[in-house]
Parts: C-alpha cells; sequence; structure tokens
C-alpha cells in the first residue's frame, strides 16, 4: 500500500499554491503542518482528486490515479476544513444519505452508520436534526462521514477544529487505532494533534516541504534556538517586538520569556529543550503574528 506524490504543482495564474511536492506514504499517520495560506488544502484537494494539478501526478500502488477515475474514489475518505450538511437531517438520515451517494449498499449502510454515530460518541444524538447540533457535534458527523466506507486513504482537513479538549484526545486516539494498515493524512496548524499521533510530519511553506521528519527528528533541529530569560516586566513589549515569544508569565515586576532565537538574545538567556511547538514557531512566528 503506497501513495505516491511525484512532483505534484498548482498554479494559479502567477501565484504557485503547491510547488513540485514530491513523497512516498506507507500505513500511518502523516501530520501536515503549517501557517494558513502555506498551500496545506490545496495538496489535499489534489490528493482526492477534487483539484486537477498544474502538473505532476499522484499514484496509488503504481497507477495513476487520474486514469483510476472512481475507483480511486471508493478508496478515499476525505473531511474538508469546511464540510457541508443539510441542517433538517438528522445525524443518521444525513449519514444514510452519503452512504448512499457513495455506493454503500443500504443492507450495509444501516449497521455502518449505528457503528460509526458510535464511534464518534454520537449515538444518543443520532435522531436530532444536525442545525441542533453544537460546532464540535457537527465536525464529529463529518469525521463520521469520511470513514463511511472504511477507506484505505484517510485525508481530513483541520479535523480538530471547533472540538474540545475530551474531543479532540477521542479523536487522535481513532486515528492512531485507525492508521494501522491504512494511510491517514491530518493537516492541522494545531501542534499539539501532530505531535501526539503523527508517525511522520510534513512542514509546509508556501507551498513547499519545508521539513520532513519523525516529530523527535525535526524537535532537534530546533536544538539551540530556545531560550528562556527573565526581564522587566515594562519591557516585554520591547521583546515582543523584537523576537518571537513562545510564552511568558510575570513574576512581580518582572516577566519570563520563552522565546526562538537562532543564537543567544541576551547574556543571561538560558537555553531549553525544544518542543514541536517552538519548531513551529520559529519558521512560521512572523505569519501567527
Amino acid at each position: 500500500m503506497e501513495l505516491t506524490l511525484d512532483r505534484l504543482t498548482k498554479h494559479y495564474g502567477r501565484k504557485i499554491a503547491v510547488d513540485c511536492v514530491s513523497a512516498r506514504l506507507g500505513p500511518g499517520v502523516y501530520g501536515l503542518l503549517g501557517a494558513n495560506g502555506a498551500g496545506k488544502t490545496t495538496l489535499m484537494r489534489m490528493l482526492c482528486a477534487i483539484l486537477e494539478p498544474t502538473s505532476g501526478q499522484v499514484f496509488w500502488d503504481g497507477e495513476d490515479t487520474a486514469a483510476m477515475g472512481a475507483a480511486y474514489r471508493t478508496v478515499l475518505g476525505y473531511l474538508p476544513q469546511d464540510f457541508g450538511y443539510y441542517p433538517g437531517y438528522t445525524a443518521s438520515e444525513f449519514l444514510a444519505y452519503i452512504a448512499a451517494l457513495k455506493g454503500i449498499p443500504r443492507s450495509i449502510a444501516a449497521g455502518r452508520v449505528r457503528q460509526l454515530l458510535r464511534t464518534v460518541g454520537l449515538q444518543g444524538a443520532a435522531d436530532r436534526k444536525l442545525r441542533t447540533f453544537s460546532g464540535g457535534m457537527k465536525q464529529r458527523v463529518g469525521i463520521a462521514q469520511a470513514l463511511l466506507n472504511d477507506p484505505q486513504i484517510l485525508i481530513l482537513d483541520e479535523p480538530t477544529a471547533g472540538l474540545d479538549p475530551k474531543e479532540r484526545v477521542h479523536l487522535r486516539n481513532l486515528l492512531a487505532d485507525y492508521a494501522g494498515d491504512r494511510i491517514v493524512i491530518l493537516s492541522t496548524h494545531i501542534v499539539s494533534d501532530v505531535e501526539a499521533i503523527a508517525d511522520r510530519v510534513f512542514v509546509m511553506k508556501d507551498g513547499k516541504f519545508i521539513l520532513r521528519g519523525t516529530v523527535p527528528e525535526l524537535v532537534r533541529q530546533a536544538e539551540g534556538k530556545v531560550w528562556e530569560l527573565s526581564v522587566p516586566a515594562d519591557r516585554v513589549r520591547a521583546w515582543q517586538e523584537d523576537f518571537t515569544v513562545v510564552n511568558l508569565r510575570h513574576e512581580g515586576d518582572r516577566a519570563v520569556l520563552r522565546l526562538v532565537a537562532d543564537s543567544r538574545p541576551d547574556g543571561h538567556a538560558v537555553p531549553c529543550t525544544p518542543t514541536m511547538e517552538d519548531l513551529y514557531l520559529y519558521h512560521f512566528g512572523a505569519e501567527e503574528a
């Protein structure tokens, strides 16, 4: 089982949204990490055959997915960033409708819908109208619809948006278990979600993969770039203007700053053990600000 991206590129006029991206993916969880506008959604839409690439190809087990057509879509499950739903449908009705669109036989669909509503913790809300659901509940319905056809490739664009911490942990555990013999691609800018479950991480910026590797491999690249120091409280704003401050806490009339910088920013600064969040802000601090 292998999904191959071969020099995948997408132009919108003069703008390059995805720039000659290549990768080979086997079973496991892959985190696609980057700031808004990095090209993550465009890349995922090409992987799902929703967008046609300007150049490059996607292969599934060596076969060009553009030539596979509907056969490729049968192995896909996709949750877009903003998935459409019918507010007048109940959760069960909506999932049954999506199952019909995916060509799942009615005899199988009913049991699959019940099973997935339990999986995402909505069995008690199966007969409620979607218009009454909270944002997190709607997101869980979206996750369920992506899983309906038991896909071999599961692609999720910002799946934890709107979920509370307990729901996020439940989803992460679900995806980690699901990826045992399948490919799961998780796009997000929530670093903790990637850090918790991704087997490999692709860091995307300006349409390119600028980093790739396991979480420990990537974190090591931030060694010597994370610092902590105490400054007068009235100087915090000045430090924030000159550096990317990851965290601060006040201690009386002083503030303790954790920041990222290529070299020691002050003679009193001490090096810290880096995290994925530090690495992310080292590369995307300006965009996030």
